[in-house]
């Protein structure tokens, strides 16, 4: 057995916290090392955020050429090379390893490719991929550990080999009909991006509504603009089985409110969730306790339950963006300097890279409806934004939320450059401004940031006492 090997702190897993705490503690003097047995960098460089963002984007270029027409310019019938786009999607994703690769190298911290598992408290057992084995110890350990697609118990759905969204971004091949199971951010995403590359798309999402967590006319809107694109988005709808196999043939059966149907189709994505890394490494052995649906139990330090040892990112239950995971380093790192970060008083954005994308932060709606915060709400179609009558963007619309202090609450906008005004709306926020200071700030015009100013106009006055 080998000898254990004793350091200051010790990571397992690379994702983007835990990278950047190996690289704070090295710098710091820390005798550091990370482990991870396989996505160096994570899972967002990888195979999840930048990696579809790069294929998206390829597909609003495709979905471009095919409009050219409207803006002047005389194209040929374009067709979609997915070699092309992969290979692409490939250059980027390498030049993020590197660029990785080089953080471990200039900060000092050790990296270990392998797969760790606890045989102690604060003692892990790696299973280096090159062959052999290390046993580390560490006197501060962080986890960052991540999550995996989920898989639905439907009936031959596993036998069927379906796509993950970590498959679907490697296949060098247009399919004829891809149904996506599931109406979330990662869902919807593909649907598109599939369907400007030529695919034939079903969505099928079992709650009532596409995107669950956001109000309803934000999921109306994302709805129309998907089903104009001529993809099929059925709500309320449960898969019973599916036959055949994915890349080949399929056939589901369903059951919906107009009752049993039966569809086919050549590739099938499931996009259904995220189940937390946690099964299998020996945190019972290390003392982490986990919560009722598989995640890492923390306090609002990140503290586990195990004496210095901190979780951060997905498998902590943080929401799931890479965002997020950056702002869990800070908490944690400022929280070792004696300070008293707390993960309860942060404003977190979110935004989903359809085309054109839905950014949202603060309050929604049906949220202070249901716990009786009482808002004044101002509404506004983008296509009301001067900058969308030169580019023709007009898809959307923009919402505010005011309280009755004059500050904004919350804000969502579904429209072209939705994530850039959503941070001016959120700088704000932050700030505790009055929503007067943004709507008579000076913005520069064509922007989309410029429709604040119209949107803000309309906010109600406050309800007479």
């Amino acid at each position: 057995m080998a000898e254990p090997e004793h350091l200051d702190v010790l990571v397992l897993g690379s994702g983007q916290a835990g990278n950047l705490i190996a690289w704070h503690m090295a710098k710091s003097g820390s005798r550091t090392a990370l482990v991870e047995r396989r996505w160096i960098g994570g899972s967002c460089p990888n195979i999840a955020c930048m990696p579809s963002k790069n294929e998206v984007w390829s597909a609003r270029i495709a979905h471009l050429v095919h409009h050219a027409g409207q803006f002047g310019t005389l194209t040929t019938p374009g067709k979609t090379d997915m070699a092309q786009v992969r290979q692409r999607k490939r250059d980027m994703v390498a030049g993020e390893v590197a660029a990785f690769r080089a953080g471990f190298k200039s900060s000092g911290a050790e990296l270990i490719e392998g797969s760790g598992r606890f045989i102690a408290p604060k003692a892990l057992e790696v299973q280096l991929n090159a062959g052999g084995t290390r046993i580390l110890t560490g006197d501060t350990v962080f986890l960052n550990i991540g999550t995996h697609s989920a898989m639905p118990p439907i009936a031959g759905l596993e036998a069927a080999k379906p796509l993950t969204h970590i498959d679907i971004l490697e296949i060098d091949y247009v399919p004829s009909h891809l149904i996506v199971l599931g109406g979330g951010y990662v869902g919807l995403e593909f649907a598109q991006a599939y369907r400007r590359f030529g695919s034939r798309v079903t969505v099928i999402e079992s709650a009532p509504q596409i995107i669950g967590r956001e109000d309803a006319d934000s999921a109306e809107a994302i709805t129309q603009i998907l089903s104009d694109e001529g993809i099929r988005i059925l709500t309320s709808a449960n898969v019973v089985k599916v036959e055949g196999q994915s890349g080949r043939t399929i056939t589901l059966t369903l059951r919906g409110a107009a009752g049993e149907e039966r569809l086919e189709a050549s590739d099938i994505l499931v996009a259904t969730g995220r189940v937390p890394n946690t099964a299998g490494i020996g945190l019972e052995t290390a003392g982490v306790a986990l919560d009722s649906r598989g995640y890492i139990q923390v306090n609002d330090r990140l503290e586990t339950t195990a004496p210095d040892v901190w979780a951060l990112g997905e498998c902590a239950g943080s929401p799931q963006f890479t965002h997020v995971s950056v702002d869990d380093f800070r908490i944690v790192r400022d929280n070792l300097a004696g300070g008293h970060r707390s993960t309860t008083d942060r404003l977190t954005p979110s935004c989903v890279f359809t085309d054109p994308p839905l950014a949202h932060v603060g309050l929604r709606e049906r949220d202070a409806q249901r716990q009786g915060i009482p808002v004044r709400v101002a509404k506004m179609p983008t296509g009301a934004v001067v900058r969308t009558h030169t580019t023709g963007e007009k898809l959307g619309f923009m919402k505010a939320l005011v309280g009755e202090d004059d500050r904004i609450l919350g804000f969502t906008m579904i429209g072209a450059e939705a994530g850039e005004v959503m941070a001016a709306v959120q700088t704000a926020m932050l700030a505790g401004l009055p929503y007067r200071k943004l709507r008579d700030a000076v913005i520069a015009h064509l922007t989309m940031a410029e429709g604040l100013g119209p949107l803000l106009e309309n906010v109600p006055p406050r309800a007479a006492v």
